[in-house]
């Protein structure tokens, strides 16, 4: 492929037509559901299906793996990109669950803003409360969705309050609903007034029916609901509630919006404010302290690796955020951290399963590049002066556990899956000096990662294996130093995190860490 190396001009409007965000919520608060309805509007599918779909009615696109559909929850991250109003929208879907906060972690350093998602009956609940706190760290604008608006709930005035006062943002809604949680009548526009009255669609597969009301035909139809509506506006004036871009762009104010996604009111609003409000990609700080800006040479990052998506493509994805210069298939970059050229010809777009070759791609825009086995998570991809993006960091294990398999015959099977399973970070894996190489050992946040982990090594390489779990519940990393010295002590292990050679100290409980660290002051015990 001939290089042409594209106007900086170019670069820069393509990357301001580009939309990146995720939706983060606590799982069950219908964060998979909203994906599907956000690319129902865009018309990129026909009919949404409900997580827990009847009938003819699918699941949902982005959860691919067999065991999401079984559960109805979302435990790995999916990518769907689709044109929307002469914007191109790339919508990373997240793991709800907390046993899989690191997958989620990664997901939010390859986007530019985040739709927080609450379940108007249970407001704010712990798992939001950690992913926005990683928002908060990297900065990123997060817009807030009260959803489920069509079942009882909680007091919208109050849902304001517990944003405010439990996470430090202030909420400043742009539209409002007429009627208690429970009897959506739709929403009132605060920038222009305007009523958009609001119905389900039969079966509720489809777009919502909406309807433009003036404040004098809703006041009659609705009365008390409208009446009610209206004060509370009144109250959100006086408290100086409105929308401030600036506030919102330095993550300090959200703005929110009502309605239910798996009826599909609202969606329409939060798309189009999304269009309008979500800033576009901008300039990406790296390892050197330096920017790098969307309109200079090509450069992105891996943030999740994942292999066969589905039985038709049994090979791996390295999912790749571009954040500066224009993407063409087949152009050679180089590798930062080997300081070799990786060949881009296998490129392909994501739209949940499904999968097409892609000629370009711009800033703001996420690849999958196929087979690039070389490749690990937080590398970094490169043309021209050498870029390299802060590395993405593993979040401590505090469970433990010894794999066999059940079968020996099994065995060579059973490493190559163990190795793929870490190479996409689904489980950390260490090895055991005590157990040898033949027993590797699965380290994770949270115990439903090993579940992931056993199901796969069953339906995608055929093994069954046993989990002998350890009473071990804190990591800590070490050096050979203090390898030799805990050596003399008891109930704790050092094991070695075979992804990057980290030595890991492993305790049962803090109390025996903070006991042993006492007694030998230059002992290394690093978070």
């Amino acid at each position: 492929m001939s290089q042409n190396v594209p106007s900086a001009e170019s670069v820069a409007v393509e990357a301001g037509r580009r939309r990146t965000f995720a939706v983060i919520s606590h799982p069950d608060a219908g964060k998979s559901t909203m994906t599907e309805a956000l690319a129902l509007h865009a018309r990129v599918i026909g009919q949404a299906g409900a997580v827990h779909g009847k009938g003819d009615r699918k699941g949902v696109v982005s959860d691919w793996m067999a065991m999401e559909q079984e559960r109805g929850i979302s435990v790995t991250s999916a990518a769907l990109q689709f044109e929307y109003r002469d914007t191109v929208i790339n919508l990373l879907d997240t793991p709800g669950h907390a046993d899989f906060s690191e997958d989620t972690y990664r997901v939010l350093t390859a986007v530019d803003s985040a739709v927080m998602l609450l379940d108007a009956a249970k407001g704010l609940e712990p798992q939001t409360l950690k992913l926005f706190e990683v928002c908060r760290q990297r900065n990123i604008p997060v817009m807030t969705f009260i959803n489920k608006w069509d079942r009882p709930g909680l007091d919208a005035l109050a849902l304001m309050d517990e944003i405010e006062q439990r996470i430090g943002l202030k909420p400043t809604p742009l539209t409002w609903p007429v009627g208690i949680a429970g009897h959506f009548r739709g929403v009132i526009d605060r920038r222009t007034g305007q009523f958009v009255r609001m119905e389900r669609s039969p079966g509720g597969a489809d777009l919502a029916i909406e309807e433009e009301m003036t404040a004098e035909a809703a006041a009659e139809r609705f009365g008390e609901d409208w009446t009610t509506a209206t004060e509370e506006l009144e109250l959100l004036e006086l408290t100086g509630a409105d929308f401030d871009e600036k506030e919102f762009l330095a993550a300090k104010s959200t703005p929110v919006l009502f309605g239910a996604a798996v009826a599909n009111l609202g969606v329409s609003q939060l798309l189009n404010i999304l269009l309008e409000l979500a800033p576009p990609p901008s300039a990406r700080p790296t390892v050197a302290g330096d920017e790098q800006a969307v309109e200079g040479a090509f450069s992105g990052f891996v943030f999740k690796i994942q292999a066969n998506m589905n039985r038709t493509h049994r090979d791996q994805l390295a999912f790749v955020r571009i954040n500066s210069g224009k993407f063409e298939r087949g152009m050679i970059v180089t590798h930062a951290g080997t300081g070799k050229p990786f060949a881009t010809k296998y490129a392909q777009q994501i739209f949940g399963q499904g999968r097409d070759t892609i000629d370009e791609a711009y800033p703001g825009d996420v690849i999958g590049l196929v087979n690039a086995t070389s490749l690990g998570i937080g590398d970094t991809l490169y043309q021209g002066s050498p870029v390299q993006y802060p590395a993405l960091p593993s979040f401590p294990p505090e469970h433990f556990a010894a794999v066999t398999a059940s079968d020996t015959s099994t065995y060579k099977r059973f490493r190559r899956g163990i190795e793929q399973l870490d190479g996409e970070g689904v489980v950390q894996v260490l090895r055991s000096e005590q157990r040898g190489d033949g027993v590797p050992v699965f380290a994770a946040v949270g115990p439903m990662q090993f579940e992931v982990a056993t199901h796969r090594l069953e339906a995608e390489f055929g093994v069954k294996v046993q989990l002998n779990h350890l009473p071990y519940e804190v990591a800590a990393r070490t050096d050979e130093a203090g390898r030799e010295i805990l050596r003399t002590e008891s109930n704790v292990e050092v094991m070695t995190r075979v992804r990057d050679g980290a030595l890991l100290a492993v305790f049962p409980h803090r109390w025996r860490m903070r006991t042993i660290a006492g007694r030998h002051p230059d002992l290394r015990l690093d978070a």
